[in-house]
């Protein structure tokens, strides 16, 4: 199951106790103090992962803590330190603070790693009490409790590419065709209900990252169809291809669906439509496909068009050519 958000009560551990001891070897008639420190409490530390892809381990678990300090021991023995505690995350996960909302860390980079939670300090023995005019005290201190944080996890895939279109536009087959990746596929909407991650690779083994998401419709900010449950596994993403049904199969006008897609975009986020595009126009086997592709065109000069078949492989190692040679951008 694909899991792209979750919310986490993380508690560091406690600090273990400081206590009370005494010195009784047979010829040491004086004895004294030697009580030792508790252990420190295990940290929760969160760290990005390129092998984990999604947020599903965290989908049953809500409250998470760290292992508690141990308490010292006599003989001036330190306790042991609780274990850290240790989240593996996907790449492109931001956590923020559930009650505010602010991003505390945006994990873009591979193999960061960061301290959320710090285990409370061990509390001091007797022993740390002794002075030259108080040689035996009775006193010890508490271990300090971990710190505690609400956390929400939101997942934001990081792709070269985002796949965008109407449900049944083709997108899951022009997926499987040009990755050579198994998607679902099926004459019915939303057979994508979750985001599709694979690589487009060039005849020198170059490879472009798409990503694939569920179809969008009109209104899906006023939360129709999926809404924008999907949206923000495009942001990232250095470009576009908006996904065409050229055919009107569907009894859609494709003008009308390329200007929905863009108005849905809007609506999102503005910034989604100054990302570089190109627009597939697919099922151009069909029958009224040709005609409308002649209307479309001359209706639409703002990017690259493409008239491709997914399904009979038509116009497909052109699109793959350039996706692989026109988008060489950096990951924001």
């Amino acid at each position: 199951m694909f899991v792209d958000k979750a919310r986490l009560t993380l508690t560091a551990g406690r600090g273990g106790n400081g206590v009370i001891a005494w010195r009784r070897e047979k010829y040491i008639p004086k004895g004294g103090p030697c009580g030792g420190d508790g252990g420190k409490g295990g940290s929760v530390i969160i760290e990005a992962d390129p092998q984990v892809v999604s947020l599903e381990s965290f989908r049953n678990r809500r409250l998470l803590q760290a292992e508690n300090g141990q308490p010292g021991g006599a003989n001036l023995c330190k306790g042991k330190n609780g274990q850290d505690l240790t989240l593996t995350i996907p790449c492109g996960t931001l956590v923020k603070n559930a009650f505010t909302g602010e991003v505390i860390y945006d994990f873009i980079e591979e193999s960061r790693t960061e301290i959320l939670c710090k285990g409370g300090k061990g509390g001091k023995g007797n022993n740390r009490f002794k002075t030259p005019t108080h040689q035996a005290p009775y006193v010890c201190t508490e271990g300090e409790p971990g710190e505690t944080l609400e956390i929400e996890l939101e997942l934001k895939l990081i792709a070269d590419v985002g796949l965008i279109g109407m449900p049944n536009a083709g997108k899951s087959s022009l997926m499987s065709r040009i990755t050579h990746r198994e998607v679902k596929i099926g004459a019915y909407p939303f057979t994508t209900l979750f985001p599709n991650l694979s690589y487009v690779y060039g005849e020198d083994r170059s490879r472009v990252l798409l990503a694939d998401i569920p179809g969008i419709i009109e209104g899906a900010h006023l939360d129709r169809g999926l809404g924008f449950e999907f949206l923000r596994h495009i942001e990232r993403s250095a470009a576009l291809i908006y996904v065409i049904d050229i055919s009107g199969s569907e009894g859609r006008d494709p003008l009308d669906d390329f200007r929905v897609l863009q108005n849905e975009l809007r609506a999102y986020s503005p910034a989604l439509l100054e990302k570089p595009s190109l627009i597939v126009l697919n099922k151009i086997d069909l029958e009224e496909a040709p005609e409308n592709a002649q209307l479309f065109r001359q209706a639409i000069n703002s990017a690259p068009i493409f008239e491709i078949s997914a399904l009979h492989n038509l116009g497909i190692p052109a699109l793959q050519q350039a996706i692989l040679a026109g988008v060489n951008y950096a990951k924001p």
